[in-house]
């Protein structure tokens, strides 16, 4: 793919445009704990009772996404939801057949260092077979790995394993686990998501955790603020998934991993043990020692001629980024352009 510095044919600049033996016995209930195999995109939460061939015998994976390129320092998952319908909030693979990216998200974890969860835009502007697009549209347009060859070019990085989750699945999962508690400092009556929000902190549903992750138009920053309300819902179902609370009860985590497990998509390489360092992975980047936010880009109103506004990246700043996320050398705390803000 071309840098996306140069300019792309017939441009037209926009204006404007996140007891010893009872001692031993609670160390050794926790380290079972820990090791317990639990992902949620949006959704996944498995518990070491419901045992490894239970789980993989659920995965629904994919052949058709990862790419030749050669493995690099660090383990990195591309994160994808997607708006394919499967019946749970409207709309069927009927009425709406492929899908596209409405959220896009890469993890990476390095040998030492911070892991990091960064946001690539869904207008971001790139190059498939040749034509300009937005990637949100690559998978539908150029197949899957056409969408893994975008985000590696974009970052530089191999991208090691794929978890897609279709639209329901958050909501879903999310009311498996008993809701999940979010914040956000703006009231908010959004008809096109749903959302009717009052500006704080509250312990949501899972439809009203669905709508707060989509909702855009009544936000300022547009899909920018969207992607940061993603990142917060992914990483509430997380902490919740992995908490006293669920991890006691047997029922609820056996529901939410079958809710999950129904919505996710995975790569052909992805095991149960895959499923568990993500979310461990997950959860360090998005704690206070993590790194999360968005890749950096020039112009997020970039015009070109067929695809219209996009949002034209900063190769330069982002090859350096995720070279150091890489290596586990960037400091822990927020990056990308609205950081800067």
């Amino acid at each position: 793919m071309p840098s996306r510095n140069a300019s792309p044919a017939a441009p037209i600049r926009s204006a404007n445009l996140t007891g010893a033996t009872a001692r031993r016995k609670r160390r050794g209930a926790k380290h079972i704990a820990s090791l317990t195999v639990l992902i949620l995109l949006g959704a996944l939460a498995l518990a070491v009772f419901s045992g490894w061939g239970w789980i993989n015998s659920r995965l629904n994976k994919e052949n058709d996404w990862l790419t030749t390129k050669a493995n690099g320092s660090a383990t990195s998952w591309l994160i994808l939801g997607s708006d394919e319908r499967d019946g749970t909030t409207g709309g069927s693979a009927d009425d709406t057949p492929g899908f596209r990216t409405d959220t896009i998200l890469m993890l990476i974890k390095p040998k030492s260092g911070p892991s990091a969860l960064i946001s690539i835009p869904r207008d971001s502007l790139v190059q498939v077979n040749g034509e300009y697009m937005k990637i949100n549209a690559a998978a539908e347009l150029g197949g899957n790995k056409a969408l893994v060859e975008a985000v590696e070019s974009i970052s530089g990085q191999k991208v090691n394993h794929i978890a897609k989750i279709k639209f329901g699945g958050l909501q879903n999962v999310v009311n498996a686990i008993g809701g999940v508690n979010l914040c956000y400092d703006q009231t908010v009556s959004d008809p096109y998501s749903g959302l009717d929000w009052q500006a704080g902190c509250h312990t949501v549903d899972g439809g009203t955790a669905l709508a707060f992750s989509r909702m855009r138009y009544a936000d300022a920053n547009g899909d920018f603020g969207r992607a940061q309300r993603q990142r917060q819902v992914i990483g509430a179902i997380i902490a919740k998934a992995m908490s006293k609370e669920t991890l006691s009860s047997p029922s609820k985590v056996t529901k939410a991993a079958d809710a999950a497990l129904s919505a996710i998509t995975v790569d052909h390489k992805t095991s149960p043990l895959t499923l568990a360092q993500l979310a461990f992975a997950f959860k360090s980047a998005t704690g206070s020692k993590g790194i999360s936010g968005s890749v950096y880009w020039t112009d997020p109103g970039y015009m070109v001629a067929g695809v219209g506004s996009s949002v034209l990246l900063d190769d330069t700043r982002n090859m350096d980024l995720f070279s150091q996320l890489v290596a586990g050398t960037h400091a822990a705390g927020k990056v990308g352009t609205l950081s800067e803000g």
